[in-house]
């Protein structure tokens, strides 16, 4: 057994073992294996061993692992540009990390004269965190009411990245109050997508699982540490 088929199967017991705990089946969450730094060769090993969503965070990086792989769904998980957001849109299906109308706008634009439609997740900084990309709640409601106006961009939920702590019980909190927000949010907007809620990395996506995450963004816990 590789060690990357061993690492699979560990974080698989691991996403288990959390739906278990919080009554929830395995088919609710979409594993993203984090391919930052990873080199191809590895990740057409991990697309051998069943993997089928990936994460990238920088567009330079992916296009030349996706223009070699020709396989996967890639979702883009880094700060977005507006610049790129060409680049984007032809390379991803969804952008878990919109954080403004114009960075919106310029997707939408982008994706109608591909023709084709693209995803998104609105990122939320819950924290105010200042290293982080992403809009604070109040600023939400907004981006989710001008969403109706998008015809090539669809939105389909949220994401969030907590204060880093390696007790991942810290992170909770975070967790819980997003799900708590998408509840509101879902409310005032019936009509609009909110389904999904990615939140959760390698130290803590069985807490983020507990707490409702349909996507989880693993890196380290498949292929090991960056170099």
């Amino acid at each position: 057994m590789s060690n990357l088929t061993q690492s699979i199967a560990e974080v698989e017991e691991r996403i288990s073992a959390a739906c278990l705990r919080a009554g929830r089946k395995r088919e609710e969450i979409r594993l993203i294996a984090v391919t930052k730094t990873v080199p191809v060769e590895r990740i057409q090993t991990a697309l051998q061993e069943g993997l089928t969503y990936f994460g990238e965070n920088y567009i330079q990086e992916a296009q030349k692992k996706i223009e070699v792989l020709s396989q996967g769904t890639w979702h883009f998980i880094g700060h977005l540009q507006k610049n790129k957001a060409r680049q984007a849109v032809k390379f991803f299906s969804m952008i878990e990390t919109l954080d403004s109308p114009a960075l919106a706008q310029e997707l939408n634009r982008q994706a109608l004269q591909a023709g084709k439609t693209i995803e998104a997740l609105i990122q939320v900084n819950e924290a105010g965190e200042s290293s982080k990309s992403g809009l604070p709640p109040d600023r939400i409601p907004l981006l989710i009411k001008e969403s109706k106006a998008w015809s090539a961009l669809r939105l389909r939920g949220l994401m969030t990245i907590p204060p880093y702590d390696p007790d991942p019980e810290k992170s909770r909190p975070w967790y819980r109050s997003l799900f708590q927000w998408r509840a509101e949010w879902q409310a005032q907007f019936p009509s609009v997508d909110l389904n999904h809620l990615s939140m959760g990395m390698s130290h803590d996506f069985e807490v983020a699982i507990e707490e409702g995450a349909t996507i989880i963004r693993v890196g380290t816990a498949l292929f090991g540490p960056r170099g």
